[in-house]
């Protein structure tokens, strides 16, 4: 099973056929014109609003961070660095200082300073606003020291608040223009301080940006940003081909894989912190037994799931935190995959004849699903896969219901701030909504790496969790997905680890 297994192998393992490949057929029409230095880009959905502060998904922030600045940003080495925020220092445990760069305007004119934080948390804050932005929870109010000064207070040390505004807590909006024209007309026609100006939106068709000559780092290397959404990726697949659009984001390495060999088009492929596992339900049934944990860790072959069905594009994880979060521990390994050792464990925990269980996952990760079911069950374990539509499947995920989603479940989690504090934050502590497992002892180092001052300590806390996970098993840790995109000859881009759509780098050739 660890030798000479071909993808489609694998597949069948969970009784997968391979789909006909037909998303580069015939296109139809006459290929889109280049208007210039624009740069045309594709993403699965529409923004749900361009209100910064009343979305919370990434399709919405990856067009906003284009038109907004944040407090903090990551650089090219995934660093947290300065963007509006020149640096940032905590003047007691409760109590984050941030200082402000300056002569930095909004689109409007309009200055962005302390005064303009302020306004910017107080409003995400406000209940009025329904924000869906959770990452700002411990802070309480922020307060102007001076033009280019502004505190953020919490309810609690939060030793991650710099990284939490590096993207969605972090956007800046200008006091003046929403007073003018209020939530509605903000939304319609947004103004931040970003590398690029709004032009307009045709909702479900494209949205049009400019690019901003006078931004504070100089302007992008574009002089139009068009986002299209194209839901399907046949139809996103087969617009790069007909020059319709220069570069295709998001794409799951299935869908890769069927461009190989196609003229013109290139696949680029770089290390993402998006981290796929399984949730078990530690509460009841064979799960309780940290022998059959451990077994359905032995009995999912990674590297096989990753060669054979990822098309090698994803990185073995040993636990949840991925390779680029600060609190990641090189010491902790992988589980050995071993078949007969996940048999053995299985026979000492009292099923010799494995059982029977459900696997639940979103359709989009129905492929993956079935492959590990397969895998399961060369164990013993039989793993039925139950598979849901994407809302139906973040509805029960979200819902205080803890077994809405079965024994098993698939699911990702991003960890954009690049901490394991984001990866472990609601799953983890016994009493976090997502969370199916009781340790005291893992809730007493969740509670050190989130409210220690030291990174030190909190390292060290980290360290012992991973250990703790890996012993304790109360997950099936699976990897660490590849953010992939598929391109024309005109676009260079390089994302960072998170993979949000910040195109100022990004220039095209003629």
């Amino acid at each position: 099973m660890r030798t000479g297994i071909s993808r489609r192998d694998a597949l069948r393992l969970g009784g997968l056929a391979i789909p006909a490949t037909a998303l580069l057929g015939a296109c139809g029409g006459a290929a889109a014109s280049r208007a210039g230095n624009v740069l045309r880009l594709s993403q699965q959905t529409d923004p749900k609003t361009l209100d910064p502060q009343k979305q919370g998904d990434m399709p919405s922030m990856n067009v906003l961070i284009n038109l907004f600045d944040t407090l903090t940003t990551r650089d090219a080495d995934n660093r947290l660095a300065p963007r509006l925020a020149l640096s940032w220092t905590p003047i007691d445990p409760l109590t984050w200082r941030f200082r402000l760069r300056p002569g930095v305007r909004f689109h409007n004119g309009e200055p962005c300073d302390a005064a303009a934080v302020k306004f910017s948390i107080e409003r995400l804050l406000d209940p009025a606003t329904k924000s869906p932005i959770v990452e700002l929870r411990y802070v309480q109010a922020a307060t102007v020291a001076d033009e280019l000064t502004v505190d953020l207070h919490t309810s609690q040390h939060d030793p991650i608040l710099p990284a939490k505004v590096s993207l969605f807590g972090g956007v800046v909006v200008p006091p003046r223009y929403l007073g003018e024209v209020g939530t509605a007309g903000f939304a319609r026609a947004p103004v931040g301080t970003g590398p690029f100006v709004f032009e307009h939106w045709q909702r479900d068709h494209e949205l049009r940006m400019r690019a901003n000559r006078a931004h504070w780092n100089g302007p992008p290397g574009v002089d139009e940003l068009v986002f299209r959404p194209m839901p399907n990726p046949a139809s996103a697949l087969a617009a790069l081909q007909s020059d319709e659009v220069d570069l295709v984001t998001g794409l799951t390495p299935d869908a890769a894989l069927q461009l190989n060999g196609y003229t013109g088009v290139t696949i680029d492929s770089y290390p993402g912190i998006k981290t796929y596992y399984l949730s078990l339900d530690t509460t009841d049934g064979p799960l309780r037994d940290r022998r059959v944990r451990q077994a359905l860790n032995h009995a999912v072959d990674v590297p096989l799931l990753i060669k054979a069905v990822l098309d090698g594009k994803a990185r073995e994880l040993p636990t949840m935190i991925p390779r680029e979060s600060f609190g990641f521990d090189p010491g902790v390994r992988p589980f050995e995959r071993d078949v007969g050792l996940a048999k053995r464990l299985l026979a000492e925990a009292g099923y010799p004849d494995g059982f029977d269980t459900t696997l639940t996952a979103s359709n989009a990760d129905a492929q993956v699903a079935e492959a590990i079911s397969g895998l399961l069950a060369r164990a013993g374990v039989r793993a039925r896969v139950e598979v849901l539509d994407p809302g139906t499947f973040s509805a029960r995920l979200t819902s205080d219901n803890r077994r809405a989603l079965g024994p098993i479940y698939l699911t990702p989690s991003t960890g954009w701030t690049v901490d394991g504090q984001s990866l472990v934050q609601s799953n983890v502590r016994h009493d976090r909504r997502q969370s199916r497992w009781n340790s005291p002892e893992a809730d007493r180092l969740i509670d050190a790496e989130e409210l220690s001052v030291s990174d030190v300590d909190r390292q060290r806390a980290f360290s012992d969790l991973q250990k703790l996970l890996r012993q304790e098993a109360p997950f099936v840790f699976l990897y660490q997905l590849d953010n992939i995109y598929a391109r024309n000859a005109r676009p260079r881009w390089r994302p960072g680890v998170v993979g949000s759509l910040a195109m100022a780098s990004a220039t095209v050739t003629p």
